[in-house]
Formats: C-alpha cells, sequence, structure tokens
C-alpha cells in the first residue's frame, strides 16, 4: 500500500506516503487505485514529495469496465495502491492490435505501453491536431494514416481527402500501395509543371451561386441576385436548340425594349443597342436581320441611324420589330434543351448580359455594387487561373467526385486523395477548399442512404482556411461549419491540423470530439484551447508548453482518460524539415571539389559531389519499431511492474 488518505478535496486526493519514495521511480502521471472492497476509484498523480503525493480523481472502475469522470470519491478507509498491468488495458487500451482498432503511438508513461485507438470512437468524430511549427504535426497525421492504411484491415472503402497547404503530403502515402495492393493514392496538383500528378480542375458548371460568390469573393447580398440571374442565363445564351434560340430572342428583345423606351438620348440608345447586339444576336435577331416597310427593305443597324436633329426617326419601326421577338407569356424552356456545358468566358458573357438586363446601364446605383463582380469574373477567366476551370467534357457532380475518387490507369478506388494547393494564393486555394468540401458535403447528404459512405476531409495549415469570414453574413452558412454541426450524420468529418487555434472558427473546434495537441507555446493559443477545447484541465494545459517533438497529448471521445505519449515517425516523412543552413549557408559548388565539414573547414575530396543523406527505404511500415519523433528527448517511461505498493 502506498499510503494513507490524508484529505479530500474536490477533485484532488492526499495521499501521507507510507514508502520510501527515494526507491520509486517518477510516479508523476502514473495512476493509482483508492480501493474499498469492490468499489475502486482511479487517479492520476499529479504532485508528490518525500512525504505526500497528490492524485486528480480521473474516474472508477465499474465491474471489468472503466468509466471515467470524478462522480464519486474515495473513502478514507480506502486502500491506496498503484494500478496493475490488467486494468491499465481497460484506460489506456488493449496492447494487441484488432479489427476496429489502429495503433496511434507509444506511452510516455508506461514503457512500451502501444495506444490502439477504437476506429470508430476517433474517426466518427471530428478531429483536431493542433501545435506550434517544428513540433510535428505533419509527422504525426502522416504516422497515424499510414498505420492506418497499412494494417491489417486497412479501409479499403475509406474517402480520406487532405488539402495540402505545402505539398507536404505529396510523397507521405506513395508506398501504401506497395503494401497493399487494395490501397490507392492520388495526388491533384495546382502546377501545371508537376507533370506526374493530376491538374485540379473544377468544371465550371458544377459551380452554384455559393460556389461563384466565393469564387468572386462577394462582399454583399445584393451581388448575389446578379449571379443568379447569370447562372439562369448562360444555359440559353449559348445553347442551338430551337425553343432555347426562342427563349434567347425573348430575353434580348426585353432588354432592348428596356433601352429603347428608356427616354434617354438617342445617341446613347443607338450605341447600347449596337453594343448588345453585337454581343448578343441570333440569325434572326442581329444588327443585319431585315425590317421590311412597304416599297423597301432595311436592315436594323440602318433603323438606328441619327438625323441631323439628333433623333433616331425609325424608333416607333424597330420597337415594333423588337416586340415581334417577345411571348406574350413568358415560356419556361425544357430543361434538356438547356446547354449543360459551357466555360468561364460563357460565364462572363451571360453576367454581361446579366447586367444588362438589370439596367446597369441605366443606373450608377446598380453599376458600382454589380461592376465589381463583372470585373472579377473577366479577371479570372483571362487569368492565370482560369485552366483551374478548363474541364474537357461535360460531366455530373456525382460522377465527378467519383471520378475524384478513382484511379484513371486502373478504374480503382482511390482511399486517398491530396490536393496540393500550395502553387496558389490563400484566397483561392480557401476557394478550393471550401467548394470541393461543400460537394463532398451535399453528395453525402443527397445519398439515399444516410451515412452509407464516409468522407474525412483532413486541412493542413487549417487557420488558413477555416476562418471567421463572412460567409455567414453572405451566404448565410461557413461550408466548415456546416459541415461540423451536422457532418456526422452525413457520413462527412473534418480533421483539423492547424499552428494557431487561436484564428479557427469559434464554431468549427468547439465541435470536435478528439484532440491530439503537441507542443504549443503562444499564450493567446493557450488560453484559447483551455477556453474553447472541452474537457481540458489546466494540467495539460501546462504539459502543452514543454512537450517534446512528436509528443503529444491525446485526449476526448476516442480516449478514457488524457494519454501522453509519442508518435512513431511515419516513412515516408512529409516534406516538412527545415531548411538545413549548414547546407545552404556554407556547402561549396562541386567545381571546387570541396565540401564544408561539420567544423565550418573545408574538407578535400576527389571527383565526387556531396551525397545528400537519405534514409534507407523500407518495405513496410512497422508498428512500433519505427525510429520515433525526437526519441533522443522522449521522457522517461516506467515499467508499471517495478513500482512498490508496499
Amino acid at each position: 500500500m502506498l499510503g494513507n488518505i490524508l484529505e479530500i478535496n474536490d477533485n484532488s486526493v492526499v495521499v501521507e506516503l507510507a514508502i520510501d519514495i527515494n526507491e520509486q521511480p517518477n510516479l508523476v502521471n502514473l495512476h493509482v487505485v483508492f480501493e474499498d472492497g469492490t468499489k475502486r476509484v482511479v487517479g492520476e498523480i499529479v504532485n508528490i514529495n518525500q512525504t505526500v503525493l497528490v492524485a486528480n480523481i480521473v474516474g472508477e472502475f465499474v465491474g471489468n469496465n472503466f468509466v471515467p469522470g470524478s462522480s464519486i470519491k474515495p473513502s478514507f478507509r480506502s486502500k491506496v495502491r498503484m494500478i496493475k498491468t490488467d486494468e491499465l488495458q481497460y484506460i489506456l487500451g488493449k496492447q494487441e492490435s484488432s479489427l476496429g482498432y489502429t495503433l496511434f503511438g507509444t506511452s510516455n508513461i508506461y514503457e512500451n505501453y502501444r495506444i490502439n485507438v477504437s476506429i470508430n470512437e476517433f474517426f466518427s468524430n471530428h478531429f483536431s491536431v493542433l501545435g506550434n511549427s517544428g513540433s510535428g504535426k505533419s509527422c504525426t497525421v502522416a504516422s497515424i494514416v499510414q498505420k492506418l492504411f497499412t494494417s491489417k484491415n486497412a479501409p479499403v472503402k475509406s474517402n480520406v481527402i487532405f488539402f495540402d497547404a505545402f505539398g507536404e503530403y505529396t510523397k507521405a502515402f506513395s508506398k501504401l500501395h506497395d503494401i497493399n495492393k487494395e490501397i490507392n493514392y492520388k495526388v491533384y496538383t495546382t502546377s501545371a509543371r508537376e507533370g506526374e500528378y493530376n491538374l485540379l480542375r473544377i468544371p465550371v458548371w458544377l459551380l452554384d451561386v455559393d460556389d461563384l460568390a466565393l469564387l468572386l469573393d462577394v462582399n454583399t447580398p445584393t451581388q448575389l441576385p446578379i449571379i443568379e440571374k447569370t447562372l439562369k442565363l448562360v444555359p440559353i445564351l449559348t445553347g442551338s436548340n430551337a425553343d432555347v434560340v426562342r427563349k434567347k430572342n425573348d430575353i434580348i428583345s426585353r432588354a432592348l425594349l428596356d433601352i429603347l423606351l428608356s427616354g434617354g438620348e438617342s445617341t446613347k440608345i443607338r450605341d447600347q443597342v449596337v453594343a448588345i447586339l453585337t454581343k448578343f444576336n441570333t440569325n434572326e435577331l442581329n444588327l443585319e436581320s431585315q425590317i421590311a416597310q412597304p416599297g423597301y427593305i432595311r436592315t436594323l443597324k440602318q433603323c438606328l441611324y441619327i438625323d441631323k436633329t439628333g433623333k433616331m426617326q425609325e424608333m416607333e419601326l424597330v420597337v415594333e420589330f423588337i416586340r415581334t421577338f417577345i411571348s406574350d407569356v413568358e415560356e419556361e424552356v425544357n430543361p434538356s434543351s438547356l446547354n449543360k456545358f459551357y466555360t468561364l468566358s460563357d460565364l462572363e458573357m451571360a453576367m454581361d448580359f446579366a447586367l444588362i438586363s438589370e439596367g446597369i446601364l441605366k443606373s450608377e446605383k446598380v453599376f458600382d455594387y454589380a461592376n465589381v463582380v463583372s470585373v472579377r469574373l473577366h479577371t479570372l477567366a483571362s487569368g492565370e487561373y482560369k485552366d483551374y476551370f478548363d474541364y474537357p467534357e461535360y460531366i455530373t457532380k456525382n460522377d465527378y467526385i467519383k471520378k475524384l475518387t478513382t484511379v484513371e490507369s486502373t478504374g480503382a478506388k482511390a482511399q486517398l486523395i491530396n490536393f496540393n494547393i500550395s502553387y496558389v494564393d490563400d484566397r483561392i486555394a480557401k476557394v478550393f477548399t471550401k467548394i470541393i468540401s461543400r460537394m463532398l458535403f451535399t453528395k453525402a447528404v443527397s445519398n439515399e442512404r444516410r451515412g452509407s459512405e464516409a468522407y474525412h476531409i483532413i486541412v493542413e495549415e487549417a487557420h488558413r482556411y477555416i476562418q471567421k469570414d463572412i460567409d455567414i453574413e453572405i451566404l448565410g452558412y461557413n461550408i466548415f461549419e456546416r459541415i461540423t454541426k451536422e457532418g456526422r450524420k452525413y457520413g462527412v468529418f473534418l480533421g483539423i491540423i492547424t499552428q494557431r487555434p487561436s484564428e479557427l472558427s469559434d464554431t468549427t473546434i468547439s465541435q470536435c470530439s478528439n484532440f491530439i495537441i503537441l507542443r504549443t507555446l503562444h499564450p493567446k493559443d493557450l488560453d484559447y484551447i483551455r477556453n474553447m477545447v472541452p474537457n481540458i484541465s489546466s494540467e495539460i494545459v501546462a504539459q502543452l508548453k514543454n512537450l517534446k517533438p512528436g509528443n503529444c497529448i491525446a485526449f476526448g471521445s476516442a480516449f478514457k482518460v488524457p494519454i501522453s505519449m509519442y508518435i512513431d515517425l511515419p516513412n515516408p516523412r512529409p516534406l516538412s524539415n527545415n531548411v538545413d543552413l549548414e547546407t545552404v549557408w556554407y556547402q561549396v559548388e562541386e567545381k571546387t571539389k570541396g565540401i564544408v565539414s561539420s567544423s565550418g573547414g573545408l574538407k578535400e575530396i576527389v571527383n565526387q559531389a556531396p551525397t545528400p543523406s537519405i534514409s534507407k527505404p523500407v518495405s513496410s511500415f512497422p508498428e512500433v519499431s519505427v525510429q520515433p519523433i525526437g526519441q533522443s528527448v522522449r521522457p522517461a517511461q516506467v515499467p508499471i511492474n517495478n513500482i512498490t505498493n508496499n
């Protein structure tokens, strides 16, 4: 027995030691059991000195089940002992990997104790991986994913989508198929120079009002009707079916009639009519359309002539001609007749017409708020980002998503899809992330069998994209907040990786159920974690500042108690290592036949270029024996059987 209970204060228990503490290993963070008959309350040692130890209550055993929480307190007559090996598995999990479990890492407290985590408890919830730059976030995520997909029961029907802000994960999962032929990894890039990967392309016709509002950086709800009208017009204005042409003539004529009857100056009316018919016309309605009168035939353009008095003498004739194209009853075009395949240029043309029909030519107020959207669309359609929307053939949204998760060369399913968005600026990268995430969410919502497939969206550098932005003011929602609030029931889960949690959307992080937190130093981030992350104690927050690279504290619904562990190095590693300044600053060119030694002096070599240091390739990912991140500074572990209980 370790000793007797001196004091029970709220969640803390003070024990007077009956053992020689100098003969024991470090007991801090180990678990003790307060046993009174059949009642076993579990505490974690948080402080100890030569005479007393302090333990915080973390739960109790009910039969062979561990129930976390501090609803009951031990009695003063309880026997105080260290936890037994067979009891520990009910708190930290079993040592054997089995169906439904995956290995995360190894305990920092109990020697060689492997942390196997329930797949359902962790991956059926939203999760966050937090920590400062250099703390090991990317390696942690890559290691967890590698172990998941190289286990005996790899999730062959999964859909894990990475949004890779730095291109770190491009090579990290490249060996998975070699280990398990059922697992496929697919990379999309935003650089046309990376020829071995698929260039990210999003079909324009799959973008709806909300997507275009994000893409065009809409900043007021008054701009949304312009986008709505544009999307309504583009399949008509780009169509050639007879029904579509009649509808097109009707739309053009109504816009022309508004201008002709506006009461403005004749020259201005003529110029506007010519401008519209130059850009928007049909075989029946154009500047060369013939207007027949008794004794002569003239073209529409000729009838727009302005005489010496500044008047359009044939105004009435032109108006009557235009009216012949307007239907008395506005008819809807059969959807099957509409053009479903169009480009950014087609969209730009449709928006120009939408602006005209909204009165941009007659109202400076309309021009002020609407023209900016047109300018942004023109910039997009003519700029360097237009290729991302140049899709070669028509495809439906469901087929597009299916194609994203299919290996073209074999037709096999790809379980991991990585979008390398490092080659575009933050604004467009954020839009890509939101558009694709929204597609996946709407696809999952539309499934007849709710939750019949799952999508895990993992966002690296999430503070860039999952922000407190104006989406709610413009669209009425933020897609990431909607996913975290509603996604679980539809099978859409969000994984957040960030070094600045304080810059995230509060709603998004508050909906996460599992957390893996590495070293965090910034006071603002520590305060944010303390206030926003559920069920986190001040002791855990204090530990976050002193964690070594690759070491983390994990807690949430998948962990019965907060667990301190280290994560094995992934293989291959993500490209997240720091620049080696010793090489960058001091390495001498090959032609000098010398390299810089570690001491800074020049070491002579003969006809040999500097050889890069690379890891020896391995054929598989061992479950535990892989070199752990920061192993040289790993906290000392305690063999549980080496602790004296009496």
